[in-house]
């Protein structure tokens, strides 16, 4: 039976990955969430693991209470992280997942990513522990899922290009003229995804996708030149991968990220998985466009902030998570998300990316920038 720890499962991709969990029968050693008591109450008292933790301490110690009765013991996530499992899901949303994939990684366990700014912010460090353990990365997003599933075949070393898909989240083919105004409700209409809120914003300003881009950059070992994007509204062709020789190789499936996450929890097997299955007729066309770097440039932002190197990854990151917040807060505007995030990017401080205090300061300061740089809006 494989012994799985999830952090953020009280989330999108958590409680998806718990779904996977209970079809195959899998052992849960840890969960972990923000502050969300009465959910992760009602997945222990189902799952039974041996830890479980909060991030808010006072959520903590309520739920410290209410699980009293049962054998898990309530510890911190620094603790779950490093708990001895055979593969650790990763979803934490934002930076604050950055510290647990390392520890995860420190004490041996396999992670299974799914958190993105773990490898935007923190990279160098990451990758650098995870060669020294030994301990490839496995992709849960279903982008990078599909590109490593690509590979699976062997001879990466011909691979070309990697063509990530985009969805284009909500505003795909708006004008700047047309987004003035939107508001956080009109963002998190996302078109194809079951999301949480932020990462659905991140859809909309295409911030997500350029995240990905450094991701893949990390990942596959390729600069930001090899990487490209193409717009696909259906969701069905997650990824592609190119090689030498203009072979082109895509993984397609319905957009269900049970998938990618079952994928990587059960990696190098692919097990049964009760789900409609993809029929190529029924859906008849499907459609590919270049990204509007005009109208959305998070993407070049993104590719920019890689080729500059050093902690501008992480500026760029905490800038991000900062205005995205504030937009949702209905206190910035939507188009001027990208414009606070690039202020931040060339505001980064110097210096090499391979301290973790270092990357958290830049962090930090990147946050503090937007706030205090940014057109505020009255609270609505």
């Amino acid at each position: 039976m494989k012994r799985v720890s999830i952090l953020g499962s009280t989330g999108s991709i958590g409680v998806q990955a718990l779904e996977v969990v209970q079809a195959q029968g899998f052992e849960v050693v840890a969960l972990t969430a923000h502050r969300n008591v009465k959910l992760l109450e009602q997945q222990i008292r189902r799952f039974r693991p041996k830890f479980a933790a909060l991030a808010d301490q006072n959520a903590a110690k309520t739920l410290a209470i209410a699980v009293k009765d049962t054998p898990t013991k309530v510890t911190s996530i620094e603790d779950c992280a490093t708990q001895p499992c055979d593969i650790l899901l990763n979803s934490i949303v934002g930076i604050a997942g950055l510290e647990p994939t390392l520890r995860a990684l420190e004490a041996g366990n396999q992670v299974a990513l799914a958190n993105k700014e773990s490898l935007v912010a923190g990279g160098a460090l990451v990758t650098k522990l995870a060669h020294e353990k030994s301990l490839p990365i496995l992709p849960v997003d279903s982008e990078h899922s599909a590109v490593f599933q690509c590979l699976q075949g062997g001879a990466g070393e011909a691979l070309a290009r990697v063509i990530l898909t985009a969805s284009g989240g909500a505003f795909f083919g708006q004008t700047r003229e047309a987004l003035e105004d939107v508001t956080a409700n009109d963002a998190l209409k996302h078109p194809i995804w079951r999301m949480g809120a932020k990462i659905t914003v991140d859809s909309a300003t295409m911030f997500n996708k350029g995240l990905e881009v450094i991701e893949a950059a990390w990942l596959f070992d390729l600069p930001v030149e090899q990487i490209d994007v193409v717009v696909h509204r259906q969701g069905i062709v997650h990824s592609l991968a190119e090689y030498n020789d203009g072979a082109v190789l895509a993984q397609l499936g319905l957009p269900d990220m049970r998938l990618p996450i079952q994928y990587a929890l059960t990696h190098p097997e692919r097990l049964h998985m009760l789900t409609k299955r993809l029929n190529l007729a029924e859906l008849g066309t499907l459609t590919f466009e270049a990204p509007d770097d005009a109208v959305f440039p998070a993407i070049e932002l993104c590719k920019q902030a890689w080729r500059m190197g050093g902690l501008t990854c992480a500026a760029l990151n905490g800038a991000n998570e900062a205005a995205n917040e504030l937009f949702l807060q209905g206190r910035l505007r939507f188009l001027d998300i990208a414009r606070c995030v690039e202020e931040a990017m060339y505001a980064a401080p110097s210096g090499a990316a391979d301290h973790l205090e270092d990357i958290f300061a830049a962090d930090e300061a990147a946050r503090k920038h937007v706030k205090e740089s940014g057109v505020l809006l009255s609270q609505p």
